[in-house]
């Protein structure tokens, strides 16, 4: 059952990518389908990467709010970078910080630790078990618990939901 769940999804999100990359003629649609479906079956063999992503009406509203958190922080984050390009008096202080995270999918940690990279001012160099070791523009918290809070759990709360 997890691989049809996992051959579903991928087939999903490939043809959401596809109809996105091209026009909604019916040839187009027709290649999307059969190069969607071959990728699924050439793919069957592999670890079922997406297996962990959870499909409930919970989950589908967490992804659409996951968009919004995210879309936000890179906004306010890019202004925060560009006001400190802008003016070079403003006080920096760059470090690492370690991170927290509850989330138990790999799948889940790798969305977001590359979350937290897109961002500009932090940058993920390294995922270890529930550790991810953030490189940090301007550290506000240096104690675990406080990076964490400032950092992770925005886009956490709703990636458990997803990902479990």
């Amino acid at each position: 059952m997890n691989k049809l769940k996992h051959s579903l999804i991928l087939f999903f999100m490939l043809m959401v990518i596809w109809l996105l990359l091209t026009s909604p003629d019916l040839q187009e649609i027709i290649a999307g389908v059969i190069t969607s479906a071959m990728i699924v079956l050439l793919t069957q063999k592999l670890e079922p990467v997406l297996g962990d992503v959870r499909i409930t009406p919970q989950s589908i509203i967490s992804v659409i709010r996951f968009i919004f958190v995210f879309l936000r922080e890179l906004i306010v984050s890019n202004l925060d970078v560009a006001k400190r390009v802008l003016s070079p008096s403003l006080p920096i202080n760059p470090g690492f910080v370690i991170v927290n995270t509850r989330l138990k999918s790999n799948i889940g940690k790798l969305v977001l630790a590359n979350s937290i990279t897109l961002t500009p001012g932090t940058l993920t160099t390294e995922v270890k078990g529930q550790n991810l070791y953030i490189h940090w523009i301007d550290i506000k918290e240096d104690d675990m618990e406080g990076a964490t809070k400032e950092i992770v759990q925005k886009f956490e709360k709703h990636l458990e939901v997803i990902f479990g």
